[in-house]
């Protein structure tokens, strides 16, 4: 078998041969009539009208000899044979035909609707142009991509030859298309808020730092998708907005998390956490019905079902207790430290805060779901507001799907004092070491100071929620994930 660099060098004489007879192997312009969609829609028309076409796309296999060729051609749209008899049209186009193309080169290819004597719908070719002559080969099954850091650096070779990861990627578009339908249907207005920020704020990560040259200043990349500037919109006088967009958050990989991913906030004026609780279940049941055309999963080992009239509520606390017997509200920092060590539990810091989180997440790695978790302790809700009858709790709720919290959302809080006094206790966590506990923000208090109505926010880790019920590791269902540089030497 040829080597790469031999194969490589075979196509630069094929590319030059194309050169020699004054062809540009790299043109700009083609004359393509139709799609392969389009024309395979109207074959039975062109064929018996005898219509003449141009169709154009990559070649994906070739064969044949004498005086006779095949080859597939692919526009992204579909698949199509292409035929070529040498008695059949100019002899020096079919030689240089046969001399100068190969598989992963694109070419445009002239003719007319024909159905061979095997019934497969082909176009029969007149002529032919060369688009872009390729360098390099299309790894096949010999010596394709079998390596997992070879698959996500060639990506859009990965996705050529595998038509289930290229449905997977349309999927994901549909999901975020009926996700963008769904709101401004519902009157929200898409707005763009930044992604570098003074302070992160909006939720509780490590971020990304980088050096702003202008201003001569540090800045952060967000860690939310704009949540405490949709909040200033609020004040505005916007009464619903949302935002689909990017978040960074510097932490650590596994199949559930990355570094960069896309997630999704509205925040709805004069909206509480129980109709907030009404509102997305309708929605999440109808994106994913639309996306996917069933509401019935099994990934993770968990299986559950979405189509239910109305998704379980389940209590942090008493969830907690009855798995573990620690009562989160009233138990010793000792308690819980000695309840993890007993469960085999590791995690980072010890203040009660990162305690009662990881009991939490312990507990929540064993719940299918889905199933709507209320009454989240403040202490781990810095933006949440607390509730009347209990103010040790908060009118938060999050969606635990196969064992992990898909979306998160509450009842905002719009009392300024309470929130500088939930700042102040978060940027103590920080002086005390915790690199994930949320940065205060003075002029976010400052316009709570001038007023900001009752208001129900959201977020959804949409590419995390995605990849869950695809049943596929988070970083299968990114387009091109972070890869570290590849090392010249190895």
């Amino acid at each position: 078998m040829a080597s790469i660099e031999e194969l490589r060098a075979d196509r630069l004489k094929k590319k030059a041969l194309l050169e020699e007879r004054g062809i540009n192997p790299y043109p700009a312009e083609t004359h393509r009539t139709d799609t392969i969609e389009v024309f395979l829609d109207r074959f039975a028309l062109y064929e018996s009208g005898k219509d003449v076409v141009t169709i154009a796309g990559r070649v994906m296999s070739k064969r044949g000899q004498g005086g006779i060729a095949f080859c597939d051609i692919y526009d992204g749209t579909g698949r199509v044979q292409a035929l070529f008899k040498a008695d059949e049209m100019d002899t020096d186009a079919y030689a240089l035909f046969s001399d100068t193309v190969d598989v992963g080169d694109f070419i445009e290819v002239t003719g007319t609707a024909y159905t061979t004597q095997r019934g497969a719908q082909s176009v029969f070719t007149s002529g032919w142009k060369m688009l872009t002559k390729s360098l390099q080969p299309i790894p096949d099954s010999w010596y394709g991509l079998k390596d997992e850091d070879e698959r996500f650096r060639k990506r859009y070779l990965d996705i050529l030859q595998n038509t289930e990861l290229r449905d997977l990627f349309v999927k994901k578009a549909k999901f975020w298309q009926a996700m963008r339908t769904f709101l401004t249907n519902e009157g929200f207005l898409e707005v763009e808020t930044p992604t570098l920020e003074v302070t992160t704020g909006g939720a509780e990560a490590r971020p990304f730092q980088a050096h702003h040259n202008d201003f001569d200043m540090e800045v952060y990349m967000r860690i939310s998708v704009g949540e405490l500037w949709q909040k200033r919109l609020l004040a505005a006088g916007f009464p619903k907005v949302f935002e689909i967009g990017r978040v960074y958050r510097n932490e650590g990989s596994s199949p559930e998390h990355l570094q960069e991913f896309t997630n999704m906030e509205f925040y709805a004026a004069y909206m509480d956490y129980k109709q907030g609780i009404e509102f997305t279940e309708r929605m999440l049941k109808t994106v994913v019905q639309e996306a996917f055309g069933t509401l019935q999963f099994t990934t993770r080992g968990h299986s559950f079902d979405l189509s239910g009239a109305e998704w379980p509520r389940i209590s942090y606390v008493e969830t907690v207790e009855k798995m573990t017997g620690i009562n989160v509200l009233t138990a010793s920092d000792e308690e819980m430290r000695k309840k993890l060590a007993e469960l085999g539990v590791s995690y980072e810091g010890a203040n009660r805060e990162r305690l009662t989180d990881t009991l939490w997440k312990y507990c929540r790695k064993q719940i299918s779901g889905p199933a709507w978790l209320i009454d989240v302790p403040k202490l781990v809700s810095p933006l949440a507001k607390a509730k009347p009858e209990n103010p040790m709790l908060t009118e938060r709720v999050q969606l635990i799907i196969a064992g992990a919290e898909c979306t998160n959302g509450f009842s905002e809080l719009n009392d300024p004092v309470d929130q500088a006094e939930r700042f102040a206790l978060q940027k103590k966590l920080i002086e005390e070491g915790d690199e994930e506990a949320m940065m205060s923000d003075d002029e976010f208090v400052e316009m709570l100071e001038h007023g900001m109505p009752p208001a129900f926010g959201f977020g959804i880790g949409g590419e995390r929620f995605f990849a869950f019920l695809v049943d596929k590791p988070l970083r299968e269902t990114q387009l091109f994930p972070l890869l570290k540089p590849k090392n010249p030497l190895a």
